[in-house]
């Protein structure tokens, strides 16, 4: 809040200096007055020049209170009255900040001037002597004319142009920030104009080949045409025969499906059949190597031979003609003295008599043996 604690200022008096620079200071001169509020609370101490900005040196009673973002215009007390310098509180919508005191400056983004009456004359006289007034009832003519029955569409569009303008405010940043990369993108472009200007003039023979072949190109592009002409037309066509075909496969894809796993290892197996997919690693050389288990319990073998098979059982291996093997040559085999027999636990099976189990003797056993072995 502005604050003045004295209406007048003297030499005497103790004070404070401000700057504040002008781009136009007309014809102030020193020792004209400083004002707040119409009340005179300084004066001017002097007038410079810097570069195309007048700097004015202002001398300010102590007990005036000014924010330090102050603002500085240049009145008059009339129309014909001398000038003077009026300083007041920030504008509308900006908080003040600090307090004006010594050595402050108020920059040329804060300070104004009002128009003379020199300045008024001669704008009204260019207005007056030729410079469009003769033609504003023409215009005002014309614009009556235009709008005569559309004023409705007038004001939607004025409407509009109000939204247009609105969002464009509101994207002022935006607006800002995408001119000031196309300025950096021109900025570019002009660093790098002799590589655009040659890649431009390699292109001369491309575009030099194709204006020669603009005729075949044509040709080309509508010999396409045509061509997709007859390929929707085959497509209209056998669109309900592709769409059964279709509908054939689908129990074929079903079983793929079902398939899963189980057809890529089949075809795997398939490659090396009778032998399985890792027989490469039993492939010695010219040699295989094979692995076999064989259980040679005569305990297990005879209790499984000698225990017949429940009534209904099928046979484990149909009654088919077979041939009649001929007997394999075995080598004498020297004999073995005989053991005695050593009496076993009899097993009771269910439905079946108490059958003795014997251990054979060592030749039953190695005739046995033998028969396997070979």
């Amino acid at each position: 809040m502005l604050m003045v604690l004295a209406s007048g200022c003297t030499s005497a008096q103790p004070g404070f200096t401000v700057t504040a620079e002008f781009s136009d200071v007309l014809d102030l001169a020193p020792g004209a007055g400083v004002k707040v509020n119409d009340v005179s609370v300084g004066s001017v101490q002097g007038v410079s020049l810097r570069g195309w900005t007048a700097v004015v040196s202002l001398r300010v009673r102590e007990s005036v209170t000014l924010p330090d973002n102050a603002t500085a215009a240049i009145r008059q007390t009339s129309l014909l009255g001398e000038k003077f310098v009026a300083l007041s509180a920030p504008p509308a919508g900006e908080q003040p900040r600090g307090r004006l005191s010594e050595g402050d400056l108020i920059p040329l983004s804060r300070t104004r001037r009002a128009a003379e009456v020199e300045e008024v004359l001669a704008a009204l006289g260019l207005v007056l002597n030729g410079g469009g007034l003769a033609n504003l009832k023409t215009i005002n003519v014309e614009v009556v004319q235009a709008l005569a029955g559309r004023e409705e569409e007038a004001r939607d569009a004025l409407s509009k142009l109000d939204t247009f303008v609105a969002g464009l405010d509101a994207q002022k940043a935006d607006i800002v920030r995408a001119i000031d990369a196309l300025d950096r993108l021109s900025a570019r472009l002009a660093e790098q104009r002799q590589a655009i200007g040659a890649a431009v003039e390699a292109l001369d023979p491309g575009l030099s080949v194709l204006a020669e072949q603009r005729s075949q190109l044509t040709e080309a592009l509508t010999a396409l045409n045509s061509l997709s002409g007859v390929g929707t037309k085959v497509i209209n066509e056998s669109q309900e025969d592709l769409v059964a075909e279709l509908k054939a496969l689908q129990p074929l894809l079903d079983q793929l499906v079902k398939a899963g796993d189980d057809l890529p290892r089949a075809l795997d197996f398939m490659l090396t059949f009778p032998f399985p997919p890792n027989v490469t690693r039993a492939i010695n050389g010219d040699k295989v190597n094979l692995h076999a288990t064989v259980d040679l319990d005569a305990v297990t073998f005879l209790a499984q031979s000698l225990i017949a098979p429940p009534e209904g059982t099928p046979p484990l291996v149909p009654g088919l003609p077979l041939p009649p093997l001929p007997p394999l040559p075995l080598p004498p085999l020297p004999p073995l003295p005989s053991l005695p027999p050593l009496p076993l636990p009899t097993p009771s099976l269910p439905g079946l008599p108490p059958v003795p189990l014997l251990l054979p003797s060592l030749p039953l056993f190695h005739l046995l043996a033998g028969g396997l072995r070979g």
